[in-house]
């Protein structure tokens, strides 16, 4: 359940751990399928006989598609400012891609809320976000997403 606070709360909240994400799998058919919506048809990723052949054993969900699917892993406790018109990715700081994320694993999302400032008629939140693979000690990724929160 998200948190509805007022903007004037969100400096108090800086450092906080949100929460994780459920776990949401990366199976060869949403990887075929962000393939076919951006053209990237690497063959690390839609081959899985080529793919079989690299040092990682099959088929790798592409970064990019691991990114955005960071933004709508929300945990529990996201932050929503009072008045919410409506939120908008005003985009990423500091992505990095660390390691790949195997055809039929399952990934989540850590945030941790890092600030926020007025921006028009609402706030630009900044949350820390970690993408974890299901049983991998590293992450798939680390980023700092941007969300615009437009308030009435």
């Amino acid at each position: 359940m998200p948190h509805i606070i007022s903007g004037d709360s969100l400096a108090a909240r800086v450092g906080d751990d949100l929460g994780v994400s459920d776990w949401v799998l990366v199976d060869q058919d949403r990887i075929d399928r962000f393939a076919a919506a951006t053209g990237d048809h690497q063959f690390i990723h839609v081959d899985p006989v080529a793919a079989a052949q690299t040092p990682f054993g099959g088929t790798i969900a592409h970064g990019m598609l691991t990114l955005s699917m960071a933004i709508a892993m929300l945990p529990p406790g996201y932050l929503l400012v009072e008045g919410l018109v409506m939120a908008v990715n005003y985009g990423f700081e500091k992505v990095r891609l660390i390691a790949p994320v195997p055809s039929g694993s399952e990934i989540r999302a850590r945030h941790k809320f890092l600030g926020a400032t007025p921006r028009g008629s609402g706030w630009l939140l900044r949350n820390e976000i970690t993408v974890e693979i299901r049983g991998v000690d590293k992450p798939a990724l680390t980023a700092e997403s941007l969300i615009l929160q437009l308030t009435a």
